[in-house]
């Protein structure tokens, strides 16, 4: 009798049953038929293969991020540039006669410097568009300029990113790290030269005047005391101002070249236009920009 293809008598008992080919390290969850040693050379060359390709597959997935990254990344200035090291000359070396000049220029300000003084200069150790307020008129309310403190706040950190750099080249120390009777409030670890202030500061009031040039004289002002009010306080010399104020115009200069920068500009100088229009029309009262009497 056949019973699936074996006749009950040459049907193999359990002692014999048939054995399948011995798996080789080809299959994962599958069989290979062929000799056991072909399917090893198989196996080692898709093995080999599939190894091969693993750097390309990270390769694409560090330049996806990468391009996602760069979409976000500051893009006003080109990397490392305006270059410190060549546009501005080197601070007074330590020890120096220029120095001691330099730093007797500092104790005498800082000695001189009034109580109010003080608190107005640590009042601007964060400071932003809003501290030029006062020099552009109550209309300039930065709730009604989306756009407008967008830019600026990407200018700012764009400048602060170079003069960062600019300062890690030239490594000058703070006074009050050369002379610590100077010393007051929460010290920053960073170096001095240039002043990040001047350089922000000068930097906004620059493309401010640019927006308002009718108040231009006013805003300038503004960006040189931002600088110069850090003396006050001994966290720089009056050369790491000077330098900010030269490096602000050169990252300006660097920054109006950019598309991109263009494009932003004109967008918040036309944001600009439509609140000063709007604050010239008045509406069911008196206008925006005069209050009531």
């Amino acid at each position: 009798m056949f019973i699936g293809g074996y006749s009950e008598s040459s049907r193999p008992s359990n002692s014999q049953a048939v054995k399948p080919p011995p798996a080789s390290r080809m299959s994962r969850g599958r069989t290979c038929n062929l000799e056991p040693a072909t399917c090893n050379r198989t196996a080692a060359r898709l093995d080999s293969s599939r190894a091969a390709l693993w750097p390309s597959f990270f390769l694409l997935l560090l330049l996806a991020a990468g391009g996602l990254r760069g979409q976000d990344a500051p893009h006003y200035l080109p990397p490392g540039q305006p270059d410190a090291a060549r546009l501005l000359a080197p601070p007074p070396l330590p020890g120096s006669a220029e120095e001691a000049a330099d730093l007797a220029q500092v104790v005498a300000i800082h000695r001189a410097c009034t109580t109010n003084q003080a608190a107005l200069a640590f009042s601007e150790k964060k400071f932003s568009l809003t501290n030029f307020a006062p020099a552009i008129g109550e209309f300039f309310q930065l709730a009604n300029l989306p756009k407008t403190e967008a830019f600026f706040a990407r200018v700012q950190s764009e400048a602060a990113a170079v003069t960062d750099l600019a300062k890690d080249h030239w490594k000058r120390p703070r006074p009050y790290t050369v002379d610590p009777s100077l010393a007051s409030g929460k010290l920053e670890k960073s170096f001095g030269y240039p002043s990040g202030h001047a350089t922000e500061a000068m930097v906004l009031a620059l493309l401010l005047a640019d927006l308002f040039p009718e108040r231009r004289d006013a805003v300038l002002a503004i960006g040189r005391d931002i600088g110069w009010h850090r003396v006050w306080i001994a966290r720089h010399y009056p050369t790491d101002i000077y330098a900010g104020r030269v490096f602000a115009q050169a990252i300006v200069q660097e920054m109006k070249v950019n598309p991109a920068f263009q494009r932003d500009f004109a967008a918040a100088k036309a944001e600009i236009a439509a609140e000063l229009q709007a604050a010239a029309e008045p509406a069911d009262g008196p206008s925006r920009a005069e209050p009531a009497e």
